[in-house]
């Protein structure tokens, strides 16, 4: 036997005015994000996705990738790689017309200047849309 909610009954209400209360650590949420179509240079050949997935961490702040989503449509594997300065810092492998949700557990403090790009790499002449979602935190 169930039970079943009495939407009529009386519930306490809050007499206090509600007020929007924002706490903040002095903390920025970043987002390097959105579909993007891409073409195939070989796994081992990782090229920038889009300049707009390109992100510098403002001279006296410091950034922490804290999460990356990402979707793959194409028939074939593919990786996404976060660079740093240049160089691969994390890669995210896609499965074939699959996504992925990583949570960074371990995070590095990201100093100012530091240059971050989202890449993929994927077998030559495989095509397809890419979908990324990478989430900062700016201090």
């Amino acid at each position: 036997m169930g039970l079943i909610a009495d939407s009529s009954a009386k519930r306490p209400r809050n007499k206090r005015a509600l007020t929007s209360v924002r706490v903040s650590d002095g903390s920025t949420p970043r987002f390097l994000q959105g579909p993007f179509e891409f073409e195939g240079n070989g796994l081992d050949k990782p090229s920038l996705i889009d300049e707009s997935l390109r992100y510098v961490v403002p001279p006296g702040s410091v950034t922490q990738p804290v999460y990356f989503r990402g979707g793959n449509s194409s028939k074939q594997m593919i990786t996404v790689v976060l660079f740093r300065d240049g160089k691969p810092m994390r890669y995210f492998p896609i499965a074939a017309k699959g996504a992925t949700h990583v949570a960074l557990r371990v995070v590095e403090d990201l100093l100012g200047d530091t240059v971050l790009e989202l890449h993929v790499a994927a077998p030559s002449g495989c095509s397809g849309t890419v979908v990324v979602d990478l989430g900062l935190v700016e201090i």
